[in-house]
């Protein structure tokens, strides 16, 4: 089951599905959910075993357990989703405060419905539905393993059934891989997501919009996702503009 519904006014942008799997690059889509958050979207979240163990590697950030049953999962997210999910909301905490003196609350767009968590295995959920709007999904980063299920209309976990709702139904599913080389497989099921309607934005950073961190690089990817979102940011300098 979800934490808690949420339903958003006519005239608010519809919610985002954003979805962890367990591909490199865990941190593209922390800074993602806090862009997002910052810019006022209800976000459904949704990650999988893998994008934990990920996580925790890369990060030193631990999830709830949504390696558990569908009902004792749930109610472990339920009950530690603040202090669990917070350090993602605050990895950047530094930056944001050095750019634009922001300090994100976690707890309070934890708290108050804007970020809604979904286990991996629930179906139940809104976002398994056509009937339920959204203004797009990103799967980030997304596993080989992921892109394949998507391509074949597996539906072997709420990630793909998600994924999969948004293709029949034509809405903006943005797939962010982060791996090289490629295997003559991954390039075909990219092309396939890409024929089905997919957009394949591979985590490719560039190099021209003044570079002085990690985190700019991070940023590049970041700041591409939200723009084929629509959703406004400040993460990067646009090319033509002055530095």
């Amino acid at each position: 089951m979800s934490l808690q519904s949420h339903a958003s006014p006519p005239s608010s942008p519809h919610p985002i599905v954003l979805a962890m799997t367990g591909a490199s690059g865990a941190v593209y889509a922390v800074r993602l959910l806090q862009q997002l958050l910052l810019a006022d979207r209800v976000v459904h979240l949704v990650y999988s075993p893998s994008a934990s163990t990920v996580l925790w590697q890369e990060l030193k950030m631990k999830l709830g357990n949504s390696q558990s049953s569908e009902t004792s999962a749930a109610n472990s997210l339920k009950e530690n989703s603040i202090q669990t999910l917070a350090p993602l909301l605050e990895y950047f905490w530094p930056n944001f405060e050095t750019r634009w003196g922001i300090r994100p609350n976690a707890s309070e767009a934890l708290q108050s419905g804007q970020l809604v968590v979904h286990h991996y295995q629930d179906y139940m959920t809104p976002i398994a539905s056509g009937s339920f709007l959204t203004s797009g999904m990103v799967i980030c980063p997304c596993s080989g393993a992921t892109l394949s299920g998507v391509v074949h209309a597996a539906g072997n976990n709420l990630i793909q059934r998600a994924a999969d709702v948004h293709l029949k139904e034509q809405r903006k599913l943005i797939l962010v891989p982060r791996e090289t080389p490629m295997s003559v497989f991954q390039l075909e099921n990219m092309h396939r997501a890409a024929q089905a309607g997919a957009i394949v934005m591979p985590a490719m950073p560039g190099w021209y919009h003044g570079v002085e961190s990690i985190v700019d690089l991070i940023d590049f990817v970041v700041a591409r996702i939200l723009d084929h979102l629509d959703v406004p940011h400040r993460l990067m300098h646009r090319w033509g503009t002055e530095l």
